[in-house]
Order: C-alpha cells, then structure tokens, then sequence
C-alpha cells in the first residue's frame, strides 16, 4: 500500500455543493443536455472518490476521480460545437490542471503494484536487489503525493468544482444561435474519423510513441461514445454506438498493456540512473532482468494491436 502523507488533507462531499437530483439525458433532449448530464455524473463521481484519493488507501479512489476528469475533458472536447468555445475551454483547461495534478500518484501507484509484482516473483537470492529499486520509487512516490494533497487544498481546486457545480445547474452556455450545430452522432463519427486518419498516417508497425497517442484516440472515441449513447438508446445506431465502444475498449486494452510495458522499461532504467555513477553490480544485474521482461511483453502487444484496430474499424457508424 503506498505510503500517505504525513499530513491532514480536507475532503470534499457531494453533500456541500448543493447539487439538484441527478441529471438524467433522454433521446429527445437537446444535445447540449446530454453534455450537462456528462459533467453532472463525473462530478458526483470525482467527489465520491475525492476523500479516499486524500487517504491513499485505496489506489482505485485516485484512479476514478482521474478517469472523471479525463472524461469531463473529453465531453467538453467533443462537443465544443455545442457550446460556448470561451466558456468550454476555459473549463476544460482547468481540469487539465487537476488532471496533471493528479497523474503522477496515479502513474507511480500502477508503476509501484507492477513492481513490487514482479521483484516478489524473483529468486530469493534476487530480491533484495530489486527492492533497491522499489525503495527509489516509493521515495518519489511520498513527494508527489504531497504535490497531490497541496494541489487539493488549493483555492483553485475549490473553484472548479464549484464552476461545474454552477454549470450543471442550469443550461449549459452555447454558442449564438444562427451558429449551426452538429447533431450528437456527428461527435462520434467525427472521433472515429481523426482516429481511423491517425491510425492510416500511422500504419502497422509505428513506433511505441505513437502507438500511445493512438490509445489515446481510442480513449477519445470511448468517452465520445460515452457522451452521445443516451440520445440513441433501442436504435440500430445505438446498437452501433454500443459495438464501437467494445471494439475500441479491447483496441484500448491492448494499447495500454503495449504502454504500461513501455512506461515500465523506462522507469526501471531511470531508477537505476539515479542510483549514482556505480550502482551494486547485483542491483543492475537485476534491473536487467526486469528491463528484459517489459520488452518482451511491449513486442508481444505489438503483435496484438492491428488486428484489435480491424474490430474498430469494422464498426459501421
């Protein structure tokens, strides 16, 4: 279990923020509804996860309140032709702060559980080496949760959600009303599309950067599709919406067991840099050994992608 921080951090409740019952988005409401109703489930969700994010007791608080913001984000995103671009983007650039606020626990915690995984599946004679390595991550894993706490104890972190506490409360800003606006299946189809481009620049076999960027296009399709499902509940395109979202759930899988081998490989070698000029010999020995495993599991993910594309692409929107 990660280590807390030595201090106190104020929680926050859904019950402090007055928030009216639960929005709900039917197929006849206009899309900028749909949008309201988004952010109105993320936030209730951030703030059910905020006190056991503060705690660290549980990892998978702080891994569903990052997940709430990165899907507000990309509800914004998605439909910025629905609303008002000024009020939008503003909003959507102060969850990316909470977001890069929250990502580097987040990253350290998945980074920690791998690990620790697979130091305890060494040899006897190996583990202690390998816990030199876990002890390097644990100590940056202390610093960035204070980092963490701070930025939630801040002003500014009060202010967001109480922005998007005002905003669910009532109509969402749009833009001028001679102003065309898409229809919700236009956001999705217009994900897909930036991914099916990016995945054709890409081809086959790109380089892992860019295998990551493709994973987060999925998570863009995801969240899109996320977005617009409602309106098309018990239709043959709702159906569609629903193949797509599974299809790029299990392309998103696989790109993301690719990334974690990937991220892994390049922690362990920067853990063994900052152990100064001339490391225990054993230590290296064994951050070796680790190196080896992440890139035999990164090619073998490789091999997986294209045909789990095939699936997304198949789906007819």
């Amino acid at each position: 279990m990660p280590t807390a921080a030595p201090r106190r951090s104020r929680p926050m409740s859904i019950e402090a923020f007055d928030l009216p019952a639960p929005l709900t988005a039917a197929p006849s409401d206009a899309p900028p509804h749909h949008v309201r109703a988004a952010l109105d489930l993320r936030l209730r969700a951030l703030l059910k996860h905020d006190p056991g994010t503060r705690t660290g007791e549980d990892i998978e608080d702080l891994h569903q309140m990052r997940v709430s913001v990165r899907r507000m984000r990309a509800a914004l995103k998605a439909a910025r032709p629905l609303l008002d671009p000024a009020w939008g983007d503003g909003l959507r650039a102060e969850l990316g702060w909470l977001g890069g606020a929250l990502g580097p626990v987040r990253d350290l915690d998945v980074m920690l559980l791998r690990l620790r995984g697979e130091v305890a599946a060494l040899p006897a004679a190996e583990q202690d080496a390998g816990q030199v390595l876990v002890a390097a991550l644990e100590a940056e894993h202390v610093a960035a949760r204070a980092e963490m706490l701070t930025a939630l104890d801040a002003p500014r972190y009060l202010a967001l959600v109480e922005r998007i506490a005002d905003a669910i409360r009532l109509p969402l800003p749009t833009p001028s009303a001679t102003q065309a606006q898409p229809e919700l299946i236009d956001l999705i189809r217009a994900e897909a599309a930036r991914m099916a481009k990016a995945v054709r620049r890409a081809g086959e076999d790109p380089p892992d950067e860019v295998l990551h960027a493709l994973r987060i296009h999925g998570k863009r399709v995801r969240y899109t599709g996320e977005l617009v499902q409602p309106a098309f509940r018990g239709t043959p395109t709702g159906k569609a919406i629903k193949e797509l979202l599974g299809a790029t759930e299990e392309l998103q899988e696989v790109l993301g067991d690719h990334q974690d081998a990937c991220v892994a490989e390049t922690r362990i070698r920067e853990l063994l840099d900052g152990l100064g000029d001339e490391p225990d010999a054993y230590v290296v020995f064994v951050a070796g050994r680790l190196v080896e495993r992440e890139r035999t599991r990164a090619e073998a993910k490789r091999a997986e992608w294209w045909p789990a594309w095939e699936k997304v692409a198949a789906v007819d929107l």
